[in-house]
């Protein structure tokens, strides 16, 4: 698909008044009432999508609501209005715009379907020949080094071969211009030409450069300024003085005053009243308006297993001067399913809680005050100290309960786009898991031993996160790729209890690609392994990882034929009560019998995903199809958690909204859960090992086949 962008939709849009259509219309009479635009396609366009010449054109369909029956007759979404006028003027924008982009044989004709009140519009389309690029010459760089001239020229938009559009002829010339001006040339500049011959259907393209000369940047005019110092402005610049010319150090130091939060406004260009071109230094000009000294926040929201959830926040901004920001800030969740605010919704809005044994009887909080300053000794860094109390759960897994404090160093560089953070973390809690689980994996069966792992201590981490940023949306990426590497070291070394002490360290990469108009291929790599040291637990000597540490997987965002975190090693708990009355293993319902994932020290997890345009609103909605592979173990206790690779594949509907894809996501699961331990949980707390090997099968039947449902909102990875 050809990339027009704005510049296409400017440059038609002052075309003059056209030749009528092939298929013209009566002009409607004064007494007539407009007509409502219900339908506007595109046929036989193969070269430029039907987005961009949706785009092109002054005839705008209709929104969705006003287009469906149903939603049209209670009179929801927004009508647009057919204008015979801007009809007609339509053809030629379409046929102006494919000559530009390499087509001069372009033909547009029109399908016009009207009834009283409404008009159904299509646009058929026959391309035609191409005009294609036989060679692209580049002149004027033979006074700049070999590896600026490959940097200046490299990946260009027009290519050899290609269609010859001019459109991408003026980009390829622009994306020249600015690759000099961000190395240091701020009056580069590159004049196109070009020579096309309509016989052989061919063109030949040419970039005339003039490089300019080498500049520094100057000193920086600071303006807007009333409770700031303009030197903490002038400290988040990367346009420094003395550094080479950059227009994307420029743009960087905008986006340092944002991130910020000092300023709601800011600006930050050449002071051309102070520079002359050709100088070697480039005064710098900032502008900015300050954010209000202090901000409030609130919100509320609801989700399937955490019930309703609130959050607040006040904040300082250059609190006690140099830039610093202070926040106070709280979330709350499981309200309406946890003390103290049990509002007993656990069995109508909220039932998802009641399969959570460990952490659904409490209200899970955050309180946190944090006092960041940005541009700690470079403008690329920011510097954040917090203290926090929290309770936090894992649905079915743990329960964490902790205070303590955290010390951030951020670094963001602005040309490699590499967050690196580094985060040292000391705070004294406790983990409530589940008895079984403590028995299954750390020999701890008894009360005794159990609370003993229960005990506050002391955590000390530190944790250093990679980030490679590389995808073209955040949202909904279709080229590119996202990649990060995590580790986080606790010991004794640092200040860690001999209880937790581990190393843990977690990859994960995601590629994009495009395979054809509107078509995504994705897939993503996930692993992660943990290290930790033999300690005595009562009278065992065990590798002992933090419940809240370990690795848990299954879920809408990894292998979705699992349910969350039933993926890999689980044990099985009933009440003693329950066998007795059903008065054999074989006789339990699956319902009576609690599933305690467990987790592991060593996970992989491998994802491939196909996504497609719907054959309905197919702008708003798209299918997946899917193959989701991974395991989750135990190292060093084959005996209770064997290396398993579950493969899971699935189709799924993605939904546009302004916060991501909605996504349903449906997978085939052809496994039971894990083998486990089965327990009996004792009137005095303690366990009593029923079965080794034990499992049951949960998976949901619907027409006979074992599918697993998944909601979510944004796309898997």
């Amino acid at each position: 698909m050809l990339a027009a962008g704005a510049f296409v939709a400017g440059t038609l849009l002052l075309m003059p008044s056209a030749a009528p259509a092939q298929q013209p219309a009566e002009l409607p009479s004064a007494a007539q009432a407009p007509r409502v635009v219900r339908q506007l396609d595109f046929e036989g366009n193969h070269a430029i999508g039907s987005a961009t010449l949706a785009a092109a054109i002054g005839t705008t369909n209709s929104s969705w609501f006003a287009r469906f029956p149903l939603f049209r007759w209670i009179g929801l979404g927004a009508k647009r209005y057919f204008d015979e006028q801007e009809f007609r003027r339509d053809v030629l924008r379409l046929e102006v715009l494919y000559k530009r982009s390499g087509y001069p044989d372009v033909q547009v004709d029109t399908l016009v379907r009207r009834d009283p009140e409404n008009v159904y519009i299509t646009f058929k389309i026959t391309e035609g020949r191409p005009i294609l690029v036989t060679s692209i010459a580049v002149t004027g760089l033979d006074t700049v080094s070999e590896r600026l001239r490959h940097a200046a020229v490299g990946d260009l938009p027009l290519r050899e071969g290609d269609p010859f559009n001019r459109y991408l002829m003026q980009l390829s010339a622009d994306t020249i211009g600015q690759r000099l001006r961000n190395r240091g040339r701020p009056t580069a500049r590159v004049f196109p030409g070009f020579e096309s011959n309509r016989e052989t259907y061919t063109a030949t393209v040419s970039f005339d450069v003039r490089p300019g000369d080498r500049a520094v940047f100057g000193a920086a005019r600071i303006e807007g300024t009333q409770r700031l110092d303009p030197d903490v402005v002038r400290d988040l610049l990367t346009a420094r003085e003395g550094r080479p010319y950059s227009e994307d150090a420029l743009l960087a130091s905008q986006r340092n005053l944002y991130k910020s939060d000092l300023v709601r406004a800011a600006t930050v260009t050449v002071d051309s009243s102070r520079w002359t071109p050709g100088d070697d230094s480039v005064p710098v000009l900032v502008q900015v308006g300050e954010s209000p000294p202090y901000r409030i926040g609130a919100g509320v929201g609801y989700a399937t297993q955490e019930c309703f959830r609130t959050t607040a926040s006040w904040t300082a901004r250059d609190f006690l001067g140099a830039g610093r920001v202070f926040e106070l800030s709280g979330q709350a969740s499981r309200i309406g399913v946890g003390r103290p605010v049990d509002f007993g919704l656990r069995d109508n809005l909220c039932t998802a809680a009641r399969d959570d044994t460990v952490g659904s009887s409490k209200v899970n909080y955050n309180l946190t005050a944090t006092v960041r300053h940005p541009a700690f000794l470079s403008p690329y860094n920011t510097l954040s100290l917090s203290l926090f109390a929290e309770r936090r759960s894992e649905f079915k897994v743990y329960l964490r309960e902790d205070v303590g404090a955290s010390l951030d160093l951020t670094r963001v560089s602005t040309r490699r786009r590499l967050p690196v953070s580094l985060v040292y973390t000391l705070s004294y809690g406790r983990t409530e898991a589940t008895p079984a689980s403590f028995c299954a994996f750390f020999n701890a069966c008894t009360p005794d031993i159990i609370s003993q792992l229960r005990q506050r201590r002391l955590l000390a981490a530190l944790t250093g996160r990679i980030a490679w940023p590389r995808a073209n949306s955040p949202l909904n990426p279709t080229r590119g790729y996202n990649a990060t590497i995590e580790t986080t070291w606790a010991s004794r070394l640092i200040g860690s209890s001999p209880l937790q002490q581990f190393t843990r360290v977690l990859g994960d990469i995601a590629w994009y690609r495009p395979v054809s108009r509107d078509v995504t291929f994705t897939w993503r790599l996930r692993g992660g392994l943990i290290f930790s040291p033999s300690v005595a637990v009562g009278s065992q000597t065990n590798s002992f990882v933090p419940p809240e540490q370990r690795f848990y997987a299954g879920g809408p965002n990894d292998v979705r034929g699992f349910n969350r975190n039933e993926l890999g090693p689980v044990v099985y708990v009933v009440r003693d009560s329950t066998l007795m009355n059903a008065g054999s293993v074989a006789a339990l319902s699956q319902d009576s019998v609690q599933v305690a994932p467990t987790g592991g020290n060593t996970l992989v997890v491998g994802n491939a995903e196909l996504r497609v345009p719907s054959p309905i609103f197919p702008t708003r909605m798209r299918l997946a199809a899917f193959v989701d592979a991974g395991g989750l173990w135990e190292r060093g206790r084959t005996d209770v958690s064997p290396v398993q690779i579950r493969i899971t594949p699935g189709i799924g509907l993605r939904v546009a909204t302004p916060l991501g894809p909605a996504r349903l996501d449906v997978a085939y699961n052809g496994y039971a859960l894990s083998q486990g331990a089965l327990y009996q949980s004792n009137t005095d707390g303690s366990l009593t090992l029923i079965q080794d090997k034990y499992s049951i099968d949960r998976r949901n039947r619907f027409l006979g086949l074992p599918l697993t449902f998944q909601f979510s909102v944004g796309q898997p990875f």
